[in-house]
């Protein structure tokens, strides 16, 4: 029998048993737009990670607290154990700043108050910030300007409002030069970041910038910061830089071993490589339990084929005694569980593209910066596994098929 005959006597056997065949489609056809869905997803979230450390320059190097003889920053381990590294000083940024590589540097603590603004009251994150912060970030302002170093070092109570606030507190007036108050204290407003919007649960636009010593001495009453960030001059130098900050840092701390370190320094692009490894490592997590459900929609496939040989007993002994030969009989069942499975990898794909298209959206209007992709690759695999999920989970069948003696398959009718 030609390919293309055993291709139509396929189809047409298919169509025969209409609710079978739509219902495995689509189970396999779920599995299979879940692949996609997640390939699409990491690619997205990878985007979005990329796109948060765009605000940062490439060039940025940053110093942060850790657990001595830990590998993870304090910003995680803190907030997992409840333990505060309090050895990273004001000084230490200073000191680093003389690096003949480096040109700027800050230094960041962060606290919670309630701000307040006439009849207002507004709980915020308050980012106690060097002046330098906006040398070393990519900052825009819908007005005014970032504080100075000099305003920091003289405890000025200044602070940068987020765009969120200045709509909440001023409406269509202007914000700078209005004074807003913290525990009763007024801080006058100088500038308005422009509007960013909201990332994984975060929203930009409700923040408020202060000097960092004006948020340690007024505030917190803490002499120690969480990081520290830098800009390198030359970029070919930045590894020798890293290794000349970590030998500073260990020499103003009294460390003589590297694993006793209570700080991490890490480039731009070490930080978004261990992101990037981070998304990778979850995707493919995600898509190995899904190949799991895959295979369970196979040995699915297996039963049916089997019941399809089944209630076919006749057929298959009446096609032998006209002169089918096993190999003709094979390839009947084997393209029938392929064709099947394939339809459920066509039907995946679509249907993977448009939940992908609605996540995408539906991020977009939530305000993230989402990238909307359907990898080929995630196209070829899923086509290309739901192709084999046939071959393989239908070969058994449809090899009992063709080894059915056609006497004993007549007498089945």
């Amino acid at each position: 029998m030609l390919l293309k005959d055993t291709i139509q006597l396929g189809f047409s056997t298919l169509m025969r048993q209409k609710l079978r065949t739509t219902l495995t489609t689509i189970a396999l056809g779920i599995g299979i737009a879940s692949v996609v869905i997640i390939l699409s997803a990491g690619r997205g979230l990878e985007g979005l990670i990329v796109g948060e450390l765009d605000i940062y320059n490439p060039n940025a190097l940053n110093i942060e607290v850790r657990i001595p003889g830990k590998g993870e920053t304090g910003s995680a381990t803190g907030m997992a154990s409840g333990v505060t590294i309090t050895t990273l000083k004001n000084a230490d940024t200073e000191e680093i700043e003389k690096h003949e590589n480096i040109d700027s540097t800050y230094d960041y603590v962060t606290g919670q108050e309630v701000l307040k603004y006439g009849g207002e009251n507004k709980t915020v994150i308050l980012f106690g910030y060097g002046a330098n912060a906006s040398k070393v970030e990519k900052m825009s302002f819908e007005e005014g300007r970032f504080y100075e170093k000099s305003e920091e070092d003289s405890l000025a109570q200044v602070l940068v409002i987020g765009y969120g606030i200045k709509e909440e507190f001023f409406g269509e007036d202007s914000a700078v030069g209005k004074n807003v108050y913290i525990r009763g204290k007024s801080y006058k407003v100088v500038g308005v970041m422009a509007e960013r919007g909201a990332s994984f649960g975060f929203d930009y636009d409700d923040l408020v910038y202060i000097p960092t010593k004006t948020l340690q001495k007024r505030l917190l009453g803490t002499d120690y910061v969480m990081g520290i960030m830098g800009r390198v001059i030359d970029m070919t130098k930045i590894d020798q830089t890293k290794a000349d900050v970590e030998y500073l840092l260990r020499d103003r701390h009294d460390i003589t071993d590297p694993d006793k370190d209570d700080f991490q320094v890490t480039t731009m692009d070490e930080i978004q490589d261990m992101l990037g490894t981070i998304v990778g490592g979850i995707t493919l997590l995600l898509v190995a339990l899904v190949c799991i459900s895959l295979i369970v929609a196979g040995v699915g496939i297996t039963n049916i084929m089997y019941v399809t040989v089944a209630e076919r007993t006749f057929e298959i002994g009446l096609r032998k005694s006209l002169g089918a030969k096993n190999k003709d009989i094979l390839w009947q069942f084997l393209i029938e569980a392929m064709m099947l499975t394939s339809a459920g990898g066509v039907v995946g794909v679509i249907l993977g593209f448009f939940v992908s298209y609605a996540i995408y959206y539906g991020a977009v209007s939530y305000g993230l910066d989402w990238i909307f992709s359907v990898p080929l690759y995630s196209i070829v695999l899923a086509i290309s596994f739901s192709t084999f999920v046939g071959l393989f989970f239908g070969i058994y069948p449809a090899k009992k098929a063709a080894n059915l003696d056609p006497i004993v398959a007549l007498r089945k009718e």
